[in-house]
C-alpha cells in the first residue's frame, strides 16, 4: 500500500471542477479582445453581441425555429425560477427530483409557491421511474444531476401529445447530450457547464407552448420585475433577441461567443456529445475492474456523461467522508485534480467533470492518480 508507485502521466490541464467547468482547450484571455467593453448592451454593438450569443446557441444545439432562447440573470437558477413563478400554477404539478437542485426546485414549488404537486424523488445514483409520471400535469425535473451522476437516458417517456409542459433544467447536459426538443416545453442551463464559460448568465428557451401558456395565464401570485416576459398579455420579444432584462456582462457574452464558435468548428453538437462520451468513458473504463471504487449511477444507462460521480467501497476505509475528501485533497496538492470532491449535500466520494471542454488525455492521466492517491490515504488511516 505505501509502495504504490506515482504516476507518470500529469493532467495537462487539472481542472475538473463542475461549475464554473474547465475554459475551452488552449484557451486565452486575448480572444475576448473583441468584446465591447465599456459600452452599453442597448447600443448596436451591445445588441449585436447578443443576438449573435442567441442565432449561435440555435445553431450549435439545433433548437428549432419557433423556440424563443433569451439570456438571463442569475445563472441557470435565475432560468428555472423565471418558468417555475410565470409557468406554473395553470395545471396540476409533478415535480421529480433526484439531486440537490432538482430537491431545491421541488422546495421552491412547495413552499414558496404553494403548489399541492405530486412529489417523486430517487435517492444519489438513480432517478424516478418515468412511465410512473403524469405528463398531463406541468413536470420539472434536471436531464442531468449534476450533484448526483445520473441523468434521463432520453425523452422516450415523455408523450408527444401531453397536455402538460416539460420544464427541464439541462445545465449540465445542454451541449453534451442530444435534448429531444419536442419533448421539452422549456429548456435551461448556464454555460458556466459544457461550454467552459462564465458565471451569472442563464440561458431559457421557450417551445410555442410555453409562450402560448405566458399569454395566456396570469400567475396568482406577484412577480418580480426581473421574472415579468410578457407585457399587456404578449411575450416581451426583445428579451429573445438580445433586450436583456438586466444589464449582462459584455466580457462574459464575449467569453460565451468564443467558446459557442469553438465548438462550431468541432463540428457542432455531435461532435461535442462525442467528446464528453470518450472523457466518460475513461473514467469507467478505469474503474470497471477495481473493487475499491465505482460508479454512484446505479445503472449505466442513467449514467452521467458530464458529471460523474464516484464512490469509496473498500470496506477497509474507516470513516468514508473523511476519507473521500482526504483523497482529494491529496490530489488538489499534487496539482492533478482541483474541485474534484462530491458535492456538499452528496454522498462522500469524488466527482470528475467530463464535459465537452475536458480533453481525454487528462481524464486517462488523472485515474491512476485517483488510484494512487486511495491506496496513499488507506496506508495513512
Amino acid at each position: 500500500m505505501t509502495n504504490h508507485p506515482i504516476p507518470a502521466a500529469r493532467p495537462e490541464n487539472p481542472r475538473f471542477s463542475s461549475g464554473p467547468c474547465a475554459k475551452i482547450p488552449h484557451y486565452s484571455l486575448d480572444m475576448l479582445s473583441d468584446a465591447p467593453l465599456g459600452r452599453s448592451h442597448r447600443a448596436a454593438v451591445g445588441k449585436s453581441k447578443l443576438a449573435e450569443a442567441i442565432d449561435l446557441t440555435r445553431a450549435v444545439l439545433g433548437v428549432p425555429e419557433g423556440y424563443r432562447i433569451g439570456i438571463v440573470p442569475g445563472s441557470d437558477t435565475g432560468a428555472v425560477e423565471m418558468a417555475m413563478w410565470t409557468l406554473l400554477g395553470a395545471r396540476p404539478v409533478e415535480m421529480l427530483a433526484w439531486e440537490s437542485f432538482g430537491e431545491g426546485w421541488v422546495t421552491d414549488a412547495v413552499k414558496q409557491l404553494k403548489l399541492d404537486a405530486v412529489v417523486r424523488t430517487a435517492d444519489y445514483g438513480k432517478i424516478v421511474d418515468l412511465a410512473e409520471v403524469d405528463f398531463d400535469k406541468d413536470v420539472v425535473f434536471t436531464w442531468n444531476g449534476t450533484t448526483s451522476g445520473v441523468r434521463v437516458p432520453n425523452g422516450d417517456a415523455i408523450p408527444a401529445d401531453r397536455a402538460g409542459l416539460t420544464i427541464c433544467d439541462a445545465t449540465s447536459a445542454a451541449f453534451a447530450m442530444d435534448l429531444p426538443w419536442d419533448k421539452l416545453d422549456v429548456v435551461t442551463f448556464s454555460w458556466q457547464k459544457v461550454l467552459g464559460g462564465e458565471g451569472a448568465h442563464g440561458v431559457l428557451i421557450l417551445s410555442p407552448r410555453a409562450v402560448e401558456r405566458l399569454e395566456t395565464y396570469t400567475p396568482a401570485w406577484p412577480l418580480p420585475k426581473i421574472f415579468r416576459m410578457t407585457k399587456g398579455g404578449k411575450l416581451s420579444e426583445g428579451i429573445f433577441k438580445g433586450e436583456t432584462i438586466n444589464t449582462p456582462s459584455m466580457l462574459a457574452v464575449e467569453d460565451y461567443l468564443v467558446a459557442l464558435k469553438w465548438a462550431q468548428s468541432l463540428g457542432g453538437l455531435p461532435a461535442m456529445i462525442a467528446r464528453a462520451d470518450a472523457n466518460a468513458g475513461a473514467v469507467r473504463d478505469f474503474i470497471a475492474d477495481k473493487d475499491w471504487i465505482a460508479d454512484l449511477a446505479e445503472d449505466p444507462a442513467t449514467g452521467s456523461t458530464t458529471s460523474v460521480c464516484l464512490k469509496f467501497t473498500d470496506p477497509a476505509i474507516k470513516d468514508g467522508a473523511t476519507f473521500a475528501k482526504a483523497v482529494a485533497k491529496r490530489l488538489e496538492k499534487e496539482g492533478v485534480a482541483l474541485d474534484a470532491g462530491a458535492y456538499r449535500d452528496a454522498p462522500a466520494g469524488l466527482r470528475i467533470w467530463c464535459g465537452s471542454t475536458v480533453q481525454t488525455a487528462d481524464v486517462a492521466a488523472l485515474m491512476p492518480w485517483i488510484e494512487w492517491a486511495y491506496r496513499a490515504e488507506l496506508a495513512a488511516q
